[in-house]
């Protein structure tokens, strides 16, 4: 059963240094999902990457994601040139998938981090932003959000760190955080 669209589409920012920006995404796009709404998952800097949620959510209904990047961690700036490419083709591909409104809610998953690394402008998200069709809902997840998004966002969300496994040399497990 298809829930109705929303009056009014916010726009939603999970940022932060600790663990759950993606998976408080995700978890939103599951309740979506249960009361018949759509959700794109556009993921930037995450292509060639083999994170949980692409074997399961492709078995999702009305659920779509498609990931964008080089297959490697990105920590120079300035930014190498395939870095910037991938990062234009994934805001293009989100600017199409947001303005189509097929979709109620869109997530941009690690977006704020393609912005920090000088991969994306941010009038290019302001504008997408100030442009998306009234009822969908955008989600925006990365850590180190600019404060021009964080003042146009409706909800912003900061995961803080307090203690992680890492700190004391606990690699990443398959399942918890990829």
């Amino acid at each position: 059963m298809k829930e109705k669209r929303f009056e009014k589409g916010l726009v939603q920012v999970y940022t932060g240094n600790g663990k759950g920006k993606t998976s408080a995404a995700l978890g939103l796009a599951l309740r979506a999902l249960g009361r018949g709404l759509k959700v794109y998952m556009i993921q930037f800097l995450k292509g060639g990457f083999d994170y949980g949620e692409l074997h399961t959510t492709k078995h999702l209904p009305n659920f779509q994601l498609r990931s964008f990047g080089s297959g490697r961690f990105i920590t120079e700036k300035p930014p190498k040139k395939e870095d910037v490419e991938f990062a234009k083709e994934a805001l293009d591909f989100a600017e199409r998938i947001i303005n189509d409104s097929e979709y109620d809610i869109v997530i941009l998953d690690e977006i704020n981090v393609a912005l920090d690394l000088q991969l994306l402008a941010v009038e290019d998200l302001v504008r997408l932003i100030k442009n998306k069709p009234k009822h969908v809902e955008l989600v925006f997840t990365g850590r180190n959000a600019h404060s021009e998004i964080i003042g146009l966002a409706d909800l912003v969300t900061e995961m803080k760190e307090i203690k992680h496994p890492f700190s004391k040399g606990m690699r990443p497990r398959k399942g918890i955080e990829y």
